[in-house]
């Protein structure tokens, strides 16, 4: 019986997709583990490989075609010992309705509805044929894992690398927590015309850029958000990183201010646990490890790649990681696991000479912190007026989530451990 092949959910927050180009032909014949197409989805470019075999009998949707539901008919395999010649059966035209594929922590939580109750993950049983990923399964086989057991996180519940790393031999992996439900999308206002007799170009929106703008519209319009300013001194965590970098020299690591932020955040989250929490509409769900969302500007857009365990992750780990996460996340390179979820965000624009901005959070997380750039300024030290490196650094609140209180709790402790940074190597 042929085997239609549907398009795949590749990120938490994937509705449509491009089918940006097709690696195989019709005739050809395919295997598990071949990549089949190239998939522009909310977040970047990426490869969508099969878990069937047979023979590409037909292409549904033709190559750089954009919308395309999540859900819906993209290619048909003939299985083996069919004739891949024989007419394929007709795609159904109706809109398909878009899967959400089950994560380790809901990317995409609106607030005005309560989280569902979590639907029971059932194991593969005996005999079944599993859906994992060929490196999935071989990492399972080395670790002894049993993959028939695990919950998968990837598309339609396929096992991914992430499940299989985070088990245990023999074990399975728990069951995630549902997303909350997702509100009523927000009703886009009806385009402006450019202004006649002024030199201008339409520029269309990538997918990517489409959800950056309803997301953060979403956002604005439905979170609360709370700002808070601190100003830190920087000279201590910058002759700190300067000592560190000499001794991490042999070892090829060098440490930038951002990666020492990231980890004053998660300790300063697992100091104040209270604003390391996500709001599900009659509850809240607190956190506890801190994984810190890094917004990395890449042609097009925005993504985040998440640092997971921050706060118990040395200082040349987190750097060691942050360097690849973003070199991939450029080449649009990242898996989803590895932009999905995180319970706090960081953007930081010291670079481009940014005194303080307030950035807007990132739904479902209830916080992000805002960094401004380093500069010589007239600052207090030991009771005396001096010249410092001085910083702003802004923290925006869900305030439905995080009380004022427990936001400037967060910023003090976020302060005082960049003005001694000793206490986060402790």
């Amino acid at each position: 019986m042929p085997i239609e092949i549907k398009m795949p959910a590749l990120s938490p927050t994937m509705e449509e997709g491009t089918l940006a180009k097709w690696l195989v032909k019709e005739g050809d014949t395919v295997k598990s583990g071949d990549i089949l197409a190239e998939i522009e989805t909310d977040k970047a470019t990426m490869e969508f490989e099969t878990i069937d075999e047979g023979t590409v009998q037909k292409l549904l949707v033709a190559e750089g075609t954009d919308g395309v539901k999540v859900g819906s008919p993209i290619l048909v395999l003939a299985g083996e010992g069919e004739d891949a010649s024989a007419p394929a059966p007709k795609a159904d035209t109706a809109p398909a309705k878009a899967a959400v594929a089950p994560q380790k922590e809901p990317e995409v939580a609106k607030a005005s509805a309560p989280a569902p109750a979590a639907p029971k993950a059932v194991p593969a049983a005996a005999g079944d044929r599993v859906k994992a990923s060929p490196l999935a399964r071989r990492i399972a086989e080395q670790k002894g894992v049993d993959i028939s057991a695990l919950t998968g996180s990837g598309p339609n519940g396929r096992v991914v690398k992430a499940d299989v790393e985070g088990a245990q031999p023999g074990a399975a992996k728990p069951v995630a927590a549902a997303p909350a439900q997702a509100a009523a999308p927000v009703t886009a206002a009806a385009p402006t015309p450019a202004p006649e007799g002024v030199p201008s170009e339409t520029i269309k929106l990538s997918n990517m850029r489409k959800t950056i703008a309803r997301r953060l519209s979403e956002s604005k319009q439905q979170v609360p958000h709370i700002y808070l300013t601190v100003d830190i001194n920087l000279d201590p965590l910058l002759k700190l990183r300067t000592e560190l970098n000499k001794g991490l020299e042999s070892r090829g690591v060098k440490l930038s201010v951002n990666d020492m932020l990231i980890k004053a955040q998660a300790a300063a989250l697992m100091e104040v646990p209270v604003c390391n929490v996500q709001f599900a509409g009659d509850h809240l769900i607190q956190f506890k490890r801190a994984d810190i969302s890094v917004a990395v500007s890449i042609p097009g857009g925005l993504i985040t790649p998440v640092v997971t365990g921050a706060d118990t992750k040395s200082l040349s780990a987190i750097a060691t990681e942050i360097k690849d996460l973003a070199a991939r996340a450029r080449d649009g390179k990242l898996q989803p696991h590895e932009y999905a979820g995180g319970t706090a965000s960081l953007s930081n624009m010291g670079m481009y000479g940014i005194k303080q901005f307030e950035a807007i959070i990132n739904p479902p997380q209830a916080m992000i912190l805002a960094i401004g750039a380093g500069e010589k300024r007239p600052y207090v030290v030991n009771d005396s007026l001096q010249i410092a490196t001085v910083m702003s650094a802004t923290g925006s609140f869900d305030h439905r989530a995080i009380d004022g209180a427990d936001g400037a709790a967060f910023m003090a402790a976020f302060k005082r451990l960049v003005e001694n940074p000793l206490g986060m190597l402790a």
